[in-house]
């Protein structure tokens, strides 16, 4: 068989930058370990955002670009080489990403969260995904090309181009990352002004408008848009000035506490009415978003599985007769890793799975990493409706343990376990389509791509599991509490000291008893409750000795521990998920994507508020700059997106370094906030520097960008 005979028909109308019969530098030690350092870089700060936020942005394009100027300092690297660096920091991100939107859900349900069950999950399910990709590459990548577009695919193979030819550079990434961190650590760490200006709407009973004024808040709003990020903040309003005056108006004059809820009504502030009752509506408005993308995906789901069966079949013959830029990893590679890691899943104890969850696993695991690799071709890795996918797994799998009698709180964990594993491995199936994409249109060679973000999720999901155990240690709260419920006597021999000196047993509630809450308790012998051990992530617990503390949200983990409770235990408030469940359905009847309109509802509006100053900022730069007309590469390479990049980097790292300053206790001593109070808490003096920030942010993005000769891509 001869060459041309041997590349499949869609690659002849495709001309890759670096032809299949020319062999440059490509999977290199310095690319692996450059790319697998960024991938920590932005895979850390991934995991604060997804905490905060409950979402992420793309990293590949930030990283290309980085790539480029580093390699430029010790001179030139071949593109492929940073090609290979970005696929391999690609993976943080994405492992980032899906790790945090289910795992820490096991901290709300009374368990532990163990850094080996994270580092198990982000590593089994990242090569998971990246395996059941491999064989659906020639069929979605190269025989659908012009039909599937991947759009952040393309347009990191456009910077990727434009940087072999000389424009692009990380001035702007560097810049926002120092701007962010300074803002930040002024911000939050010193405290020379609020954090969270708050104004109550005295004409409006119950009515409260909030905004966090973060930079890596503001950065995502910039970097997803006016469109997502008005109907995120679209969610808030829902919430906060409509539902919970609502909630207020007709249940203040109840004289005792509302089912699902604790305390009276008419005690509760807006935070403890949206814990109470939102979060619910939250959770039936995504698994109702959930479910719509999977039955829209349906012909997807059918067309991609016989394409991935055919392509197993024929790709170990074809093969030996490929030219480079056609060869994957083989088939025989990936059907038997496919088999022994979902055996090491199976027998791995912390995973909590049997022989059921391993199997629903695999099944689950192939249908959505199809669903996420094609979907992401259609729409791109930032739309891409990874939680809708994870909520559907997560229901399917708690109805078929009902069916099969599997209820109550012994099975919740192993629920869980299969939901983050193919959360993690749909998600990484998306990333590795879209860098794919990438190699497809530069000419790398598919197997050491493959290869390349194989290590990338290796060591992703090593920082991604220590991120997440240091940012919960660091802020969690030991606080007294008192209970008329006895504990019982656990097996657990399991002890802690407390803040006065005192150590006590320590035992977790996982099912509520009387009035205690699923959590960790520490306890005298007899199970008599002395103090809440509450955690830094999903924590409840706001204020100690008159301080306020740092938690962080985790609104995604909250959703999916919602669901696994309602549903095992029996105890879903299923008026409240309904509610929510028709509202996402309006939505979807009248053409408004139900996701981040749901993440919106369950997110506190303080965030969703300066995640929309962030879009309408993009929207008045594209306006202003319309005229000037731009390729893909120069609109996701822009300044104004470099620079958000930067300040997502920057204000999350820094929210790290805070982290650290917090578990050792010298958070207090660098607060200059306290010398200057008339500042620190005035609402107008933290409005007008976010306004200063969001105005630069402004500035950068209406700057023009380095300028090369345009790529031709796909021509």
């Amino acid at each position: 068989m001869s060459q041309s005979e041997s590349v499949s028909p869609a690659a002849h109308a495709v001309k890759p930058f670096i032809p299949p019969d020319q062999h440059v530098r490509e999977l290199t030690p310095r690319a692996l370990l450059l790319g697998a350092i960024l991938g920590l870089f932005f895979g850390a700060s991934s995991v604060y955002l997804a905490l905060k936020v409950g979402m992420t942005v793309s990293a590949s394009i930030p990283i290309a670009v980085l790539s480029i100027t580093i390699f430029r300092l010790f001179g030139r690297a071949t593109i492929l080489e940073n090609n290979i660096v970005q696929t391999t920091g690609s993976a943080g991100e994405s492992i980032a990403a899906a790790a945090t939107f289910t795992i820490p859900a096991l901290l709300i349900m009374g368990y532990e969260m163990q850094v080996s069950l994270v580092m198990l999950v982000g590593l089994l399910g990242g090569v998971l995904g990246i395996l059941m990709m491999i064989p659906m590459r020639r069929g979605l990548i190269v025989e659908e090309h012009g039909k599937l577009t991947y759009p952040e695919g393309t347009a990191c193979a456009e910077v990727l181009i434009v940087g072999e030819r000389g424009g692009t550079d990380a001035k702007m990434v560097f810049a926002g990352f120092g701007v962010g961190m300074l803002y930040k650590f002024l911000n939050v760490g010193a405290r020379l002004w609020r954090e969270i200006p708050t104004t109550a709407l005295s004409w409006f009973k119950g009515g409260t408008v909030s905004a966090e004024i973060s930079p890596e808040l503001l950065g995502v709003g910039y970097i997803i848009g006016p469109r997502v990020a008005g109907v995120m903040a679209a969610g808030g309003v829902l919430s906060f000035l409509v539902l919970v005056p609502a909630i207020q108006f007709f249940g203040g004059g109840l004289a005792e506490p509302l089912f699902p809820g604790t305390k009276l009504i008419r005690d509760m502030d807006e935070m403890e009415i949206r814990n109470a009752y939102l979060l619910y509506i939250g959770a039936g408005a995504v698994a109702m978003g959930g479910i719509i993308s999977v039955f829209r995906a349906l012909p997807t789901i059918v067309r991609s599985f016989r394409a991935g069966l055919k392509n197993i079949q024929a790709g170990a013959q074809a093969a030996a007769s490929m030219v480079r830029t056609e060869r994957d990893i083989s088939p025989r590679v990936v059907i038997i890793g496919s088999v022994l890691l979902v055996l090491g899943l199976w027998v791995a104890p912390a995973l909590h799975l049997n022989l059921v969850g391993a199997i629903m696993l695999l099944v689950f695991g192939f249908i959505f990493v199809t669903v996420s690799s094609r979907i992401t071709g259609e729409i791109g890795s930032s739309s891409n409706p990874i939680s809708g996918m994870t909520v559907a797994t997560l229901l399917m799998t708690c109805l078929i343990f009902v069916a099969i009698g599997w209820t109550g709180e012994g099975f919740r964990a192993t629920a869980l376990s299969v939901a983050a594993v193919v959360c993690v491995a749909a998600s990484n199936g998306g990333t590795t389509s879209q860098d794919l994409k990438t190699g497809f249109l530069v000419g790398a060679t598919p197997w050491r791509q493959q290869l390349a973000i194989t290590v990338g999720a290796v060591t992703s999901a090593v920082v991604v599991g220590y991120t997440l155990l240091f940012l919960n240690s660091s802020y969690t709260t030991i606080v007294p509490r008192s209970s008329t419920t006895k504990i019982q006597v656990q097996t657990s021999a399991e002890t802690m000291e407390a803040p006065d000196h005192h150590t006590y047993q320590v035992r977790h509630v996982r099912v509520q008893e009387g009035d205690l809450m699923p959590g960790k308790y520490l306890t005298d012998r007899d199970g008599t409750v002395r103090y809440l051990v509450d955690p830094g992530i999903a924590g409840t617990v706001t204020e100690v000795d008159g301080k306020k503390v740092t938690k962080l949200d985790a609104p995604k983990a909250r959703l999916m521990s919602l669901i696994i409770d309602g549903i095992l235990t029996a105890k879903l408030p299923w008026v409240l998920v309904l509610i929510g469940a028709f509202i996402a359905l309006v939505l979807e009847l009248c053409g408004v994507a139900a996701l981040p309109f749901a993440v919106g509802v369950y997110l506190p509006l303080s965030t969703s508020l300066s995640v929309f100053v962030g879009g309408m900022v993009r929207w008045v730069v594209d306006r202003v700059v319309a005229s000037e007309k731009k390729s893909l590469a120069e609109t996701e390479s822009s300044p104004g997106v470099l620079f958000s990049s930067g300040l997502i980097a920057g204000g999350a790292l820094c929210g790290l370094l805070l982290a650290g300053l917090a578990a050792f206790h010298f958070d207090d001593t660098i607060n200059l906030g306290q010398a200057i109070p008339f500042l620190s808490e005035d609402n107008a003096f933290a409005v007008l520097l976010f306004s200063i920030l969001a105005a630069t942010l402004y500035w950068v993005g209406t700057r023009p960008g380095p300028r090369a000769e345009s790529p031709s891509i796909g021509s």
